[in-house]
């Protein structure tokens, strides 16, 4: 899979990258932040028939644009779209599962007054922790570039960085000069 972008890294590229150096076919995985579907997409093909995807929004906007996107991309039904937040995953999902998605910030398209909050994504992340499987993945998106966004992500770098390196592999992914610009971080269970 090719990762750059002209002559630049493609960040999507590399985080799909990732995911798929761990999610097989048959596999469940949770896209924590639906938006549009694009990642419950991505998630639904990889997993195919006999997976399972979860995926989380509280408006029902996303909700409605997801399930409009994934029967046009013909994906296999093996998702459930659910209207909660995302902190509520364990009232959905039993577990284990191998790959989980946060995109935080805004529904992509929205008017933007509707965001992650720190009060729901750290609760969520502690919960998609609980139920990541060895050698799973979780893939954190966070977007800086507004109050609520950079708040979110210094929450959550601080947070991840306290997790015992012998069993959670953290890893940040920034370009280093663009501060606002949007970065990623990978979570690895051993």
């Amino acid at each position: 899979m090719a990762v750059k972008y002209g002559n630049m890294i493609d960040l999507l590229a590399l985080q799909k990258s990732f995911i798929l150096s761990h999610l097989q076919p048959g596999d469940t995985a949770v896209d924590f932040t639906m938006g549009n579907g694009h990642d419950t997409e991505f998630l639904s093909k990889t997993v195919g028939e006999t997976g399972k995807v979860y995926a989380f929004d509280v408006q029902e906007q996303a909700v409605a644009s997801t399930r409009k996107n994934l029967a046009a991309a013909a994906c296999p039904e093996n998702y459930t779209l659910i209207l909660d937040s995302h902190h509520n995953v364990k009232k959905y999902v039993e577990g284990p599962i191998k790959a989980g998605m946060f995109n935080l910030g805004y529904l992509p398209g929205s008017d933007k007054s509707i965001t992650t909050m720190r009060e729901t994504t750290m609760p969520a992340i502690e919960a998609a922790l609980d139920l990541l499987d060895h050698d799973g993945v979780l893939l954190i998106a966070v977007y800086p570039g507004h109050a609520e966004g950079d708040a979110e992500g210094k929450m959550v770098l601080d947070y991840l960085s306290t997790l015992d390196r012998r069993t959670i592999c953290c890893t940040l992914i920034r370009i280093i000069n663009s501060p606002t610009s949007p970065f990623f971080i990978v979570v690895e269970k051993k």
